[in-house]
């Protein structure tokens, strides 16, 4: 018997369209963001899913919501924090640009997309992979033993070690990554 996966990102959210670090700060979705999440939504509608899961963030909360629109038999949505956004630290709520302008273009970029260097009073790529890993090692025991088809509703840099795990990445692939805000990956869990 095979189980379901399905992750997807959050649609765009106001920080997101303006260039702002956002981390662990709740912002809302734009226009845009609600439309990419219903066209996740239209996109799932012919799937099952049993249970999903978010954040306690509105953006992932707003993006499941849409989704589970077409989805009457999901009886359980839970929240797991492991596998919420990186925490950017001091950087959050601050623009690109003004973080560009204080400590140049290479630190910005250390900051931004290395996987092991932490921004100030933050956590690497490396650190957001240790708990997702714990959230997959927990999730894969539920789809085996409960049978389940689950949803997802993730953030850029969270779904970055979900899809090393799945699709098997070496970490320069991973942080290569772009996580679409208007599509979603699936992936299959043999169950016996």
């Amino acid at each position: 018997m095979r189980c379901y996966i399905y992750i997807f990102r959050h649609g765009q959210t106001f920080y997101n369209r303006d260039h702002v670090f956002t981390g662990w700060k709740d912002s809302k979705l734009t226009k845009l963001g609600i439309q990419q999440a219903k066209k996740i939504g239209e996109k799932l509608k012919n799937k099952k899913i049993d249970v999903a899961y978010q954040t306690h963030l509105s953006r992932s909360k707003d993006t499941l919501k849409e989704i589970l629109k077409f989805h009457s038999e999901c009886k359980k949505i839970v929240n797991d924090d492991r596998m919420i956004e990186r925490c950017y630290g001091s950087l959050q709520g601050k623009y690109h640009k003004e973080v560009i302008g204080k400590y140049g273009r290479e630190q910005f970029d250390l900051w931004h997309r290395s996987y092991n260097i932490s921004p100030p009073k933050g956590e690497s790529v490396e650190m957001v992979e240790k708990r997702v890993k714990s959230f997959i090692k927990d999730l894969l025991k539920k789809i085996k033993k409960e049978k389940v088809n689950v949803a997802i509703s993730a953030h850029g840099n969270s779904m970055r070690p979900f899809r090393r795990y799945f699709e098997k990445l070496s970490v320069k692939q991973m942080m290569k990554l772009e996580n679409p805000w208007d599509d979603y990956f699936e992936y299959v869990v043999n169950v016996k």
